[in-house]
């Protein structure tokens, strides 16, 4: 009798592993093609002024959020639960590590103080007037049992802008410097917002005094600096050992061999299997892959910010890895983190659709409909208000650094800074979900209301600011349609690059270094000083030990050897 109760169990466990088994697959199958739609619609519309990939994915995660909702009578609108870990861990990296390794870096670096200042500073302060006016105002409307620590955590929430959807409506090649400078602050925002978000999780709102304010700061600091280096030191250590694996020691017991035996099989495939040997595309790939993603997950393991962290590990690796490997390597890896950033995108407003019907939370939220909806028209007019608060002040503050009027911010391009940014999407979504929300559920009146709220605005956000921001740009800027003319600091403003990669042919040019005479060329010229001083020493120091562009020394069967056929 036993053994049957224990076999009745195990066919019941088995059977119910069966249907989740089946019912993964579904949903599997279904948000594949579904991505395959968002594909194929997205390229479809690409040249429509109105429309891009982020909304036309947006909307098709609508569309089929209704449809399921309709087919399972009321009951769901989505085929997987969000999970800020599957947000985190495996949709952003690809996304911010593609941005770092395909960013043209002379305009990023030469801008790079004023990206600082906005993306640090500004979303400190963008934080700071949303969460007091939360405060000041969330507090009277009776919102559930949400208290201050809440009202800060929404502050941090809201001033997380959407580098997502500004990589697809801005273009780096029509706007350079808007481009550079509203995804730089982009990626810095949503550093600091994230960084700003955890450190809050600890901080005690009864409890404040100066020396706490002090020690956030510190603590602030210390991740911001330590999250760069930690991308800086992985992306050198992926370039050092790319390199010495396939010029260094490795190559020099083949080498006399080699020598000695090319002529006569030069005319044979043995110096094809042997370069293959030591030079193997699918090896070089897969080492670049995994080590980029490895500086991510060291950052998330020693709590430092994972978003700088890979941003700036995909900066070191285009400029010295990059360069390291073979042809075919370097075709494969930028087709490669292009496509899963692309895909990542993709993914991450297909299911932002779907998941705003999630009929769970708006059963919550739906005995105060009102309520609901002057909560998310406050939330958006503090959106607006937080980034007009540091935008404007901060452009005056850096335009007073700027010695001719082509590099300071025109009025109308703070105008399309503020618009650009306005935009809020998935990293919004995954905070408030990892604040308001155990495992994607809730059951609380005023946490169901904060998330409906969020995405309420991200929805209003992204489909709005969106679809008119192209349209503001050509209204505001007509003269970036025809090249590089709104960039306030042309290639002839500026003697050297800082960096410099092939991913940018605009970068290799070899531009005329002029060497600064005196201290007070230093104070102001201060751009054209470092980018000087960083050339000496990159060419000195660095190209040599970690390679680069021109500095990878000749040897049999390397990137650099003529004599490597191509089948």
């Amino acid at each position: 009798m036993g053994y049957q109760v224990v076999a009745a169990q195990l066919a019941r466990l088995s059977g119910a592993l069966g249907t989740s088994d089946h019912a993964s697959v579904v949903s599997i199958t279904l948000f594949v093609a579904l991505l395959c739609a968002c594909i194929v619609l997205g390229h479809l519309l690409e040249e429509n002024r109105w429309l891009n990939e982020s909304i036309t994915a947006l909307i098709i995660g609508l569309c089929t959020g209704v449809v399921i909702l309709m087919t399972t009578k009321g009951k769901s609108s989505h085929v997987l639960v969000f999970s800020e870990d599957l947000f985190f861990i495996y949709l952003l990296p690809p996304i911010i590590f593609n941005a770092g390794f395909q960013v043209k870096k002379k305009q990023f670096f030469r801008n790079f103080m004023t990206i600082t200042l906005f993306g640090a500073v500004g979303t400190m302060m963008s934080f700071f007037t949303i969460s007091l006016a939360a405060i000041a105002i969330f507090s009277r409307m009776n919102i559930g049992t949400l208290d201050v620590s809440d009202f800060l955590a929404i502050g941090a929430i809201f001033s997380a802008t959407d580098s997502v959807c500004t990589l697809q409506v801005l273009n780096q090649d029509e706007t350079p410097f808007l481009y550079s400078l509203v995804f730089g602050e982009g990626v810095v925002n949503d550093a600091t917002s994230v960084v700003l978000f955890n450190a809050l999780q600890n901080f005690d709102p009864n409890q404040i005094d100066a020396i706490v304010i002090l020690k956030f700061l510190g603590n602030f600091c210390y991740l911001f600096v330590s999250s760069t280096f930690l991308g800086v030191f992985t992306g050198l250590l992926s370039a050092y050992v790319i390199k010495k694996l396939y010029i260094g020691r490795f190559v020099q017991p083949l080498s006399s061999f080699l020598v000695l035996s090319i002529d006569f099989v030069r005319d044979t495939n043995l110096v094809c299997c042997s370069t293959y040997f030591r030079h193997s595309t699918d090896r070089e790939v897969a080492l670049v892959m995994l080590m980029a993603y490895l500086s991510y997950m060291l950052a998330e393991l020693l709590d430092l910010s994972g978003i700088l962290t890979v941003f700036f590990c995909g900066i070191v690796m285009s400029h010295y890895t990059w360069h390291n490997v073979t042809e075919s390597s370097r075709v494969t890896t930028k087709h490669a983190f292009a496509t899963l950033s692309f895909i990542a995108e993709t993914f991450l407003f297909l299911y932002v659709g779907m998941d705003a019907l999630d009929i769970e939370k708006w059963k919550f939220a739906s005995d105060s409909p009102g309520k609901s909806i002057g909560i998310s028209s406050i939330l958006l007019g503090l959106v607006l208000v937080g980034r007009a608060a540091f935008v404007f002040p901060l452009s005056f503050l850096s335009n007073l650094t700027k010695k001719t009027e082509l590099e300071k911010i025109s009025w109308r391009q703070q105008i399309v800074i503020w618009w650009a940014g306005l935009m809020r999407g998935a990293v919004s979504i995954a905070l408030a979900y990892n604040k308001f929300t155990r495992s994607g559920h809730t059951q609380l009146h005023g946490n169901a209301i904060m998330i409906t709220s969020t995405i309420t605005v991200v929805l209003f956000s992204t489909m709005l600011f969106g679809i008119l921001t192209k349209p503001l740009i050509r209204f505001l800027l007509p003269a970036s349609s025809n090249g590089a003319a709104s960039d306030p600091a042309s290639p002839k403003s500026l003697h050297s690059p800082l960096l410099t990669s092939q991913l940018g042919s605009d970068l290799e040019a070899p531009l005329p270094i002029v060497r600064p005479s005196s201290l007070r060329m230093l104070i102001t010229k201060p751009t054209h000083t470092i980018h000087y001083y960083w050339r000496k020493f990159d060419d000195a120091l660095m190209r040599p030990m970690f390679g680069g562009r021109g500095f990878v020394p000749y040897s049999p069967g390397s990137p650099t050897d003529p004599n490597v056929l191509v089948e």
